[in-house]
């Protein structure tokens, strides 16, 4: 089979990956409208849904390709993110898959004040911790702005997430599913951060320690 067919192959795999994990996103309320945005890394640049688009309503051929460059190859044009998911692939060579949502409780959450700049959630269940890891918030600026993208790109090796103030989470994996997943812990989490009164006690370091060595938990 030639290079030129795998690679086709590969990219139609992966537009249909964004497009399941956008529906389901969006079909369960972690987007709205046209908000939100999700990438996947390929073997000879990127794909992204286009700006504007809804995910719950996504068409794997208008999903926009661009080169490595940053060129616009084909499909719809590319979401005005672009630049903040190309800086966190360069930064983290492990990632594949970047998703972005308006989430309500993540929104919420930096509407209401977050736990700690350098950690938005405290540690309160062993599977934020285990599938999630530290999220700093990422202060309020302009969707789009270039310096966003920058600060982003300071942090993406060693976490796998932020919160971007009011505009919701940023999230990185090894796909464009497991990213989806990571979001899902995030948010969860932060629903119920939100919904205790009094608020939980994080989990002590004896128990943070134990999912280290039993888990690999970066925390």
């Amino acid at each position: 089979m030639s290079g030129n067919l795998i690679g086709a192959n590969s990219d139609a795999k992966l537009r249909e990956e964004i497009c399941t994990v956008g529906a389901s996103l969006y079909a369960r309320g972690y987007t709205v409208g046209t908000a939100g945005n999700i990438s996947a890394r390929c073997d000879d640049g990127w794909l992204i849904t286009p700006t504007d688009a809804c995910l719950g309503r996504l068409d794997p051929a208008d999903i926009a390709k661009v080169d490595a460059s940053g060129q616009h190859l084909s499909g719809g044009r590319p979401s005005k993110t672009l630049e903040l998911h190309r800086r966190i692939y360069d930064a983290n060579a492990e990632t594949r898959g970047v998703v972005h949502t308006h989430s309500t409780s993540l929104v919420a959450l930096t509407l209401a004040g977050v736990w700690r700049d350098d950690d938005v959630l405290p540690p309160i269940t062993p599977y934020y911790v285990m599938k999630v890891g530290h999220v700093p918030l990422v202060r309020y600026r302009r969707p789009g702005d270039p310096q966003v993208a920058a600060e982003i790109a300071q942090l993406a090796a060693d976490v796998r997430a932020v919160l971007l103030e009011r505009l919701g989470p940023v999230v990185w994996e090894r796909s464009v599913s497991h990213a989806s997943f990571a979001l899902e812990e995030l948010e969860e989490t932060a629903r119920l951060w939100l919904m205790s009164t009094p608020r939980p006690a994080p989990l002590d370091e004896a128990a943070i320690d134990e999912l280290r060595r039993s888990f690999n938990a970066r925390w």
